[in-house]
């Protein structure tokens, strides 16, 4: 009261006087007139109450009594228009913060069934909520009324003759949506503490349900703790069960993942097995290669080597081995086992070369060897072209290059005559028979196969034209 300004006996500044805890209060003073000062701070309400009806309400600021401004009290009191009249009404400030951090807790166990165990377990719980004033005046008429105001001690504490306004409220939602959501949302109740913000929201938007028609909302609701029975045999028996259950699955779990890893062991250890026996192959065919490359081309080096050294020394291939075969018959006799020198003549026909190598061994006159030399040369000659009455078809050494050769052989490096019926044909040079991937005249790269039609007259293969070019056989219409 001594924060009141009076004037003349009556009040002049109407404000909250009350504590911060509370969420209505009512003001000492209730006689006014119009020209008093009314002061709203921040996050209040004040409502003017007349015969028990919330008549005018205002917010944050600070008001000079009017008639314009107070209309349903000018109304109700009949205040006539410019005039300071004085009138009787009770003032009720409303707090709208927000107060936090009030406790609850469950009066009673409440009683839970579980399903997987078929056992009853008896459960409580606590924890705190904060709650706000959404509608001053269903505040002030539904929880209010008359009394001097509503603290928050009040929410759940009783004055020794009544329970907390809200105490019943809270314990029947809290007791009968408890053990149901644990059981909707499927809880192990052994697990609880995990959900624990999942039972908080849903609790909260129960309470609220109800607590709107108050003109109140709990903007926050928080369950902290779950009273488990510890000394509770049932509920022994269902943390026996529980923990039984894990550690079945725990094995079967580690049993499974052996499993898998002996499983994905084995593939690797196959792939792996795969892979070295796909590398030793490939190892082993690579060294084939090496050594039949390393072989060929050491034989073609001794070939060119022979070759370089004859050509060096003036003789060809053919000179030398008639030298050696002229050599070889003057040790084992001219004549042989034969008895006259047509024997030995035929002798040196049938070896098929000439004899002028071995004029030069003998050192013979050429007046003594002209009638040797003219027979052998015939001899030699035929001998060279015509083999069984069939003439030889001269062809050419792929590796040295020597022209003409008749024999089987190159008299020049060696090199074996190849089959023209194997092989390819260069379309360059026109060379038959080749076998490497490049033509040893002019190399040119061998062609990719041509996939063509083949003549059914001469047996042609790979024909891309519509006539055969061997026999001019028209290709048939498909």
């Amino acid at each position: 009261m001594n924060k009141t300004e009076k004037r003349e006996g009556i009040i002049s500044v109407i404000k909250y006087e009350g504590p911060n805890n509370v969420f209505a209060w009512k003001h000492p003073i209730e006689d006014f007139n119009t020209g008093t000062q009314l002061i709203v701070h921040e996050s209040q309400e004040a409502v003017f109450f007349k015969d028990g009806k919330a008549l005018d309400l205002f917010g944050s600021g600070r008001y000079t009594l009017e008639t314009q401004n107070i209309p349903l009290m000018r109304d109700t009191l009949r205040i006539p228009s410019n005039a300071e009249t004085m009138f009787h009404a009770e003032v009720y400030y409303v707090n709208l913060t927000t107060q936090m951090g009030i406790k609850w807790g469950t009066d009673s166990k409440v009683r839970l069934f579980d399903p997987a165990s078929g056992l009853h377990v008896e459960i409580g719980a606590c924890g705190s909520f904060n709650l706000r004033v959404t509608n001053s005046r269903k505040l002030l008429v539904k929880i209010v009324g008359t009394t001097e105001g509503f603290r928050q001690g009040e929410v759940l504490e009783g004055d020794g003759f009544t329970t907390g306004k809200f105490k019943s409220l809270i314990m029947n939602k809290v007791k009968s949506n408890l053990a149901r959501i644990i059981k909707e949302q499927n809880i192990n109740i052994l697990e609880v503490d995990e959900n624990l913000d999942t039972l908080s929201d849903a609790m909260k938007i129960s309470i609220n349900e109800t607590l709107d028609d108050y003109g109140m909302v709990m903007p926050e609701f928080f369950i902290t703790t779950i009273m488990t029975p510890d000394d509770d045999p049932n509920y022994r028996r269902l943390k026996q069960q529980f923990a039984d259950k894990t550690l079945k699955v725990r094995e079967e779990q580690v049993r499974q993942a052996e499993a898998e890893a002996a499983q994905r062991r084995k593939v690797v250890e196959a792939q792996t097995e795969a892979q070295l026996k796909m590398v030793g192959a490939q190892g082993e065919a690579e060294a084939r290669r090496i050594k039949a490359q390393a072989e060929a081309d050491a034989y073609k080096m001794q070939a060119f080597a022979e070759a370089a050294e004859m050509q060096a020394k003036g003789y060809t291939y053919q000179q030398e081995t008639a030298r050696q075969v002229g050599l070889e018959a003057m040790q084992n006799g001219i004549t042989g086992n034969g008895t006259g020198g047509g024997g030995g003549l035929g002798d040196l026909a049938g070896l098929g070369v000439t004899l002028g190598a071995m004029g030069g061994v003998m050192n013979m006159t050429r007046e003594a060897m002209n009638p040797i030399m003219d027979t052998s040369s015939q001899v030699g000659a035929g001998f060279g072209a015509v083999v069984s009455g069939q003439v030889k078809e001269a062809w050419d050494c792929p590796n040295c290059g020597a022209k003409g050769i008749s024999s089987k052989f190159c008299p020049d490096c060696g090199g074996p005559k190849p089959d023209i019926n194997s092989g390819w044909t260069c379309p360059n040079c026109g060379a038959k028979g080749i076998n490497s991937k490049f033509c040893p005249d002019c190399g040119s790269p061998k062609p990719e196969a041509i996939i063509g039609w083949t003549c059914p007259d001469c047996g042609t293969s790979n024909i891309t034209s519509k006539f055969c070019p061997e026999c001019g056989h028209k290709k048939e219409e498909e």
